[in-house]
């Protein structure tokens, strides 16, 4: 038996790269042997994206995207959903860990992001890996965007309304890019089917892609460490790195413990609080859609907030164009300014680890001010509050175009020559 199964693997990697690109990617990949538990969010993000495909794979195939009203005068997308949690078996389940999933990855990806952050991990060699994750990023919003709808409940139905407008206010081309995205005069069935659509096929193909490229990049120039020093400057005698230690099995025990960990959580908010208090599911999309009920307060879902209040904090015209226009500016640059990091730190360090006070002390502001934006996009807008937003949304962008300055002012500690564990 094992001669035969030898033999089926040599006249497969006769045909397939099956068993060098175990090797390359797996059991012969070094990576630093200090890394820490912000070093699990990586995988986990890999992990909630299956998880994702695989719920929404069954949601569809029981789902209906149809605005028309069925014999109970109720939208069949609406029902549909309602069908689902009500008498597809085990259909509440899949739902709800589709929708707590979407959070979590989310906040899977952010702490990512923060890591990428403190640890310096967008620098040199590794520009290309933090663009096409940004990619990834911009993807998933799309993504959560366009499935937001889907449910054709009261605030998908608002929350699509008020985002697609929005667009109307670019000069020129504003009215005409709105009227695509919606595909008729106003939010309905066209929409629903063209959302649908993008959310179930183009978007997943996009960000499937841009994961198996995220991941080659990372694989060509090695990963990371909390210390930011580059393990391939110093080698053995066979080339392996003095500080490294293959990723399987090393890693992938320890990914499977950071696993283990995220799903006791994710179960518990899934058997006991899926809502989570208005934040992942709000009440109001328990109600179908009705184009002549406006609800009082209309806010996206808490991982929109922090650039929903940056739109709300523009309340001046400029140039006789109109506030929303630049909110949505505003808003586009909070996400797009991301892009630029690897070029704006000039720090001769990488690692927050011998960074000095100023980025330190730069790193707590904008991160107090994320999630001021955060909470504060939640909430009905007040004079305080909007003030509080437009002095957070300065902060926030002075964060990042101050850096090429503070960073390169900011007194550091040397950097040691092997990881210090």
């Amino acid at each position: 038996m094992k001669a035969k199964l030898t033999a089926l693997l040599g006249w497969v990697d006769a045909r397939f790269p099956l068993t060098s690109s175990w090797k390359t990617h797996l059991a012969e990949y070094y990576t630093p042997k200090n890394f820490n538990f912000w070093y699990f969010f990586g995988s986990l993000a890999i992990f909630v994206l299956v998880l994702q495909v695989l719920t929404g794979i069954f949601l569809t195939m029981h789902y209906k995207p149809d605005a028309s009203l069925n014999a109970s005068g109720v939208p069949v997308a609406f029902a549909s959903v309602e069908y689902i949690m009500r008498d597809v078996s085990w259909g509440w389940l899949i739902r709800y860990m589709h929708s707590t999933g979407a959070s979590a990855f989310f906040l899977v990806i952010y702490l990512h992001m923060f890591r990428g952050l403190l640890y310096g991990s967008s620098r040199k060699p590794r520009e290309l890996i933090w663009l096409v994750g940004m990619f990834i990023y911009l993807a998933l919003m799309a993504e959560a965007f366009f499935g937001y709808l889907l449910p054709w409940g009261q605030m998908s139905f608002w929350g699509a309304q008020v985002i697609v407008n929005l667009f109307s206010t670019i000069p020129l081309i504003g009215p005409d890019l709105s009227l695509w995205l919606r595909g008729d005069f106003v939010v309905g069935d066209a929409t629903l089917n063209r959302f649908f659509a993008f959310h179930v096929i183009l978007v997943p193909l996009v960000l499937l892609g841009l994961v198996a490229v995220h991941v080659l990049a990372l694989h060509a120039v090695g990963s990371n460490n909390p210390d930011g020093i580059e393990i391939k400057k110093n080698k053995d005698a066979n080339g392996i790195p003095l500080d490294g230690i293959p990723f399987h099995p090393y890693y992938t025990v320890k990914d499977i413990v950071g696993v283990v960990v995220f799903l006791s959580a994710f179960s518990i908010i899934l058997f006991f609080m899926p809502e989570f208090g208005g934040y992942f599911l709000e009440s109001n999309n328990f109600y179908p859609a009705d184009p002549l009920v406006t609800p009082p307060h209309i806010a996206p879902v808490w991982y929109f907030t922090p650039f929903y209040s940056m739109l709300r904090a523009v309340t001046i015209n400029f140039f006789w164009i109109d506030a929303k226009f630049w909110g949505v500016v505003t808003m586009g640059a909070g996400t797009l300014i991301l892009l630029f990091l690897p070029w704006l730190d000039r720090s001769p360090v990488k690692s927050i680890r011998y960074k000095g006070p100023i980025f330190k002390t730069a790193v707590a502001i904008f991160v107090i001010c994320f999630l001021v934006l955060g909470y504060l996009g939640l909430l009905a807008p007040t004079p305080l509050r909007t003030l509080v937003s437009q002095i957070c949304t300065v902060l926030y962008f002075a964060f990042f175009l101050l850096m090429p300055i503070y960073s390169k002012l900011d007194k550091c500690k040397p950097e040691p020559e092997r990881l210090s564990g």
